[in-house]
């Protein structure tokens, strides 16, 4: 029967309470939005075309953001009116982490 290493169990306790994925919070640059995609898992999820997102997640031009957070449903409609009008945006990251390597974002800004 193997024997585990003392550190073995702790090291798995570790990762068992770690944290979710944190990065810098940031403003990204103003870009197109390529898509917004609404879900059924309660968040929508717009594609943007940034050159460059702070975060350093996985997936640098997908975002989401909850249905239920504060503030969601008036950036939802900043997000639609730039897909509608080919405005460009920009979106604040939160340094969040979610599901697939997308960044959260807590604000929208929208300009010609």
């Amino acid at each position: 029967m193997a024997r585990l290493s003392p550190a073995l169990p702790g090291a798995i306790g570790l990762v068992a309470v770690a944290p979710a994925a944190m990065a810098e919070a940031d403003w990204t640059y103003y870009a197109l939005v390529a898509e917004l995609t609404p879900t059924v898992h309660q968040r929508y999820e717009p594609t943007i075309a940034v050159a460059q997102n702070r975060s350093g997640f996985r997936e640098k031009q997908v975002f989401f953001q909850d249905y239920s957070s504060r503030g969601s449903e008036q950036m939802y409609l900043a997000l639609l009116e730039s897909v509608s009008s080919g405005k460009r945006v920009r979106v604040f990251v939160t340094g969040e982490c979610g599901v697939n390597g997308y960044s959260r974002i807590s604000a929208v800004g929208i300009r010609p």
